[in-house]
């Protein structure tokens, strides 16, 4: 934790040496997904509610989920990019150094910009905590800070899955930014509004529905107590993509650059 600190202060330094730029970048974030924002808006002027869920309801799982994603990619862009460091021979300088190369690989990378999606998040969640009908309680802020967790952890698996995939490619797969990316955007309302189908898919395959979808019908008074806890059941998904990770590492010989 020591090294991924000291590579923390000098990804800081970097982005500080260049202030009108990380500004202007960090804005840029802000207003792309601010256009996601007014979709959902738009539509609740329209419909009072979707499956049961109000605007303020719909609001306050969309800025989780965007919060989950924003730190992900801020820390974990390092398996997002990936395919560059694979196709560059960046990896075999990697493999001689005797630190770990998740470690390497996760500090070759981080994106403080990704704060301006973040802000639009905290500011979307602010604004659902005082307009919903949420009874508060300590064990309720614990559930979110529980679905963050678990968040990064599954949004950060899946990075670690795009990275695994190149291995055997040399190039990043895009089918992949359905599950990323693609989770930003579908993440914007409660899972179950898809259908059954897909709530089992991101239930027992990719665990969205344990980061979003059950926790939050607890925070909203509708679930299970031990919905609460399910985030930290999402965080097992980390276990299949760090053995995909493995076989590709095992399977690595170098890309000849």
């Amino acid at each position: 934790m020591r090294l991924y600190g000291k590579f923390f202060l000098i990804h800081l330094k970097s982005v500080a040496a260049y202030k009108a730029s990380f500004v202007l970048t960090t804005m840029g974030q802000f207003l792309t997904t601010f256009t996601v924002f007014l979709g959902v808006h738009f539509m609740f002027q329209r419909f009072s509610s979707v499956e049961g869920f109000t605007y303020s309801e719909t609001l306050l799982c969309f800025s989780i989920t965007l919060m989950e994603f924003s730190l992900a990619e801020a820390f974990a862009r390092g398996f997002d990019s990936f395919g560059s460091i694979v196709r560059q021979g960046e990896f075999d300088r990697i493999l001689v150094r005797p630190r770990n190369e998740i470690l390497q690989v996760l500090a070759s990378r981080m994106e403080f910009s990704r704060l301006g999606r973040m802000a639009q998040a905290i500011v979307m969640f602010v604004y659902g905590i005082s307009t919903s009908q949420v009874h508060w309680t300590f064990y309720k802020a614990l559930t979110v800070m529980f679905m963050l967790i678990g968040g990064v952890a599954v949004f950060s698996g899946l990075f670690m899955v795009y990275a695994s995939l190149c291995f055997f490619t040399l190039e990043g797969l895009e089918f992949m930014n359905i599950f990323t990316d693609g989770a930003r955007e579908y993440g914007k309302y409660p899972v179950n509004i898809y259908g059954k189908r897909v709530l089992q898919l991101c239930t027992f395959v990719v665990p969205y529905a344990l980061i979003q979808y059950y926790p939050l019908l607890y925070l909203l008074g509708r679930g299970k107590p031990y919905y609460s806890l399910l985030p930290f059941a999402a965080c097992l998904f980390l276990v299949p993509c760090f053995l995909m990770w493995r076989l590709g590492m095992r399977h690595y010989t170098s890309s000849g650059s």
